[in-house]
């Protein structure tokens, strides 16, 4: 090789190298922390994850890479907020409970029996409320985006390990699990159990020790952590709805290009989706009631019985938003009554 190719050469493998370092300085790296385990097809957190983070790497054409930390491998869903507030992190699914300490008006949500069916909650988290509440949760913490209100699991079921609960007496002393949300504990107590906060993290142990007898989730959640091994019976009491709010950090959007921002919607659209699709497959599955039936005592409410719990628990929850003090708080809880009543209508008819 002559001394000009060499020359040549040499100039060209440069060129490279500082164009790839270029690239790689161009490229926007997403990390995105949940607390939930690593399989697309076992839970609605993981399958928003995984379907957003696809769209994300392929349509960007890599100019946005993501990374994934689920079961709480940068701290819980608490912390995740934080991180994502300081853009350590970029993305982030949080329970009502994980967000309460941050924005304390997602109580609203957790107004008790207030939907008839799946399809009602998706008109109204993907309507005029999830969007008023989007834009409320964006203006108080002031440095994320909320891009939706993905699925948890569906609909709360009650587990415990004492008796069926099938009426408003058989609710009396059983001390129930909730969130450290004021309202979850207010529905509880306003049935006649104990309401006993506690963190996730410690709900098996406190069921299997007697700490507490019961506790309350969507079905996909208490067969993924085989609840029923220390817990006899559930009533499909459906009593609460309550999705994740899907968040990035602000600082990272706005990092981010016009076609890029739009990516990452399209994405998040996705991510509901998602999450909706894989818990009514759950559901449906042997890793939902389906397979609970042989592991637990299953009980549904009567129309009457539901009408009673309903009746007892939402003026408690009611009374409970309108006295906190918070105009701001009693206007999403009326937009939120309002648009729940005209889904179930809606979405009532949708077989006629």
């Amino acid at each position: 090789m002559s001394k000009l190719n060499r020359t040549a050469m040499i100039a060209i493998s440069a060129g490279l190298v500082v164009a790839a370092a270029s690239s790689s300085a161009d490229t926007k790296l997403l990390k995105f922390a949940h607390d939930n385990i690593t399989d697309p097809l076992e839970n609605p957190a993981h399958a928003c994850a995984a379907v957003f983070n696809n769209i994300i790497e392929t349509e960007s054409n890599g100019s946005i890479t993501t990374e994934v930390f689920p079961s709480n491998q940068l701290g819980n869903a608490r912390e995740h907020v934080q991180l994502l507030r300081d853009n350590v992190i970029q993305a982030t699914l949080t329970s009502t409970g994980a967000i309460a300490s941050y924005y304390p008006r997602i109580d609203v949500l957790n107004l008790p029996f207030a939907f008839d069916s799946n399809a009602s909650t998706y008109e109204v988290f993907d309507g005029a409320f999830g969007e008023a509440l989007a834009a409320d949760i964006e203006q108080v913490l002031g440095d994320v985006e909320v891009l939706g209100f993905p699925d948890t699991g569906g609909f709360f079921a009650i587990t415990n390990s004492k008796k069926p609960i099938r009426t408003l007496a058989d609710f009396e002393g059983i001390r129930i699990r909730t969130m450290t949300v004021p309202a979850h504990q207010t529905a509880i107590q306003s049935l006649g159990g104990q309401a006993y906060p506690l963190a996730w993290g410690e709900v098996y142990t406190g069921l299997q020790t007697g700490v507490i007898d019961g506790q309350m989730n969507p079905i996909p959640i208490i067969s993924t952590y085989k609840m029923y091994e220390v817990q006899d019976y559930m009533t499909l009491t459906n009593h609460l709805f309550s999705p994740y709010t899907f968040m990035v950090s602000s600082a990272f959007y706005d990092s981010l290009t016009e076609q890029e921002q739009a990516i990452v919607r399209k994405a998040a659209e996705s991510c509901v989706v998602a999450s909706r699709g894989i818990a009514r497959v759950i559901e449906a599955s042997d890793r939902g009631l389906a397979g609970l039936v042989d592991q637990i005592e299953v009980s549904a409410l009567s129309d009457e019985d539901r009408a009673g719990f309903r009746d007892a628990a939402q003026p408690a929850v009611i009374e409970l938003i309108e006295n906190s003090g918070d105009p701001k708080a009693v206007e999403l809880l009326n937009l939120f009554r309002t648009e729940v009543e005209q889904a179930n209508e809606v979405t009532s008819h949708y077989m006629d």
